[in-house]
């Protein structure tokens, strides 16, 4: 899937919502400023999402209720140390919830990821585009 600019941002959204399936564990790899903050914003949104979608760089981990009313999670650990950090909060609670989760920055706890989460990889292209590959992890 290609986003070509903002304004199309919301239509790859869609796209990706239909091939969310019955996944739930969402792995986004990127650098920095690649866009994964502003993808998932988007998918929140066109889930139905009216809190402020931002990246949750020193919480970990961000709450949000999607349009019927189901919780939707979204980590970045780019600023974790080490992976026991992800233990302190609890991280299998939320990634085996059944509710989404988004996570930004996964390689940090790489180890403790679903053996069945789907990686999203965001590259920037020479144009200003946007490549998203959607991959399955098992």
């Amino acid at each position: 899937m290609v986003i070509n600019d903002l304004s199309s941002i919301r239509e790859s959204a869609k796209e990706f919502i239909a091939q969310m399936g019955d996944r739930r564990v969402f792995l986004f790899y990127g650098s920095m400023g690649a866009g994964k903050t502003t993808f998932i914003r988007a998918i929140c949104e066109e889930l139905g999402v009216t809190d402020v979608v931002n990246s949750p760089t020193f919480a970990i981990v961000n709450e949000y209720t999607d349009g019927k009313g189901q919780p939707i999670y979204h980590f970045d650990f780019y600023r974790i140390n080490k992976v026991e950090e992800a233990y302190d909060f609890g991280y299998e609670d939320y990634f085996y919830s059944g509710n989404v989760c988004f996570v930004e920055w996964p390689e940090m706890i790489e180890e403790l990821l679903p053996s069945d989460a789907v990686r999203v990889s965001i590259q920037e292209m020479p144009d200003g585009s946007r490549n998203v590959n959607i991959t399955q992890q098992a």
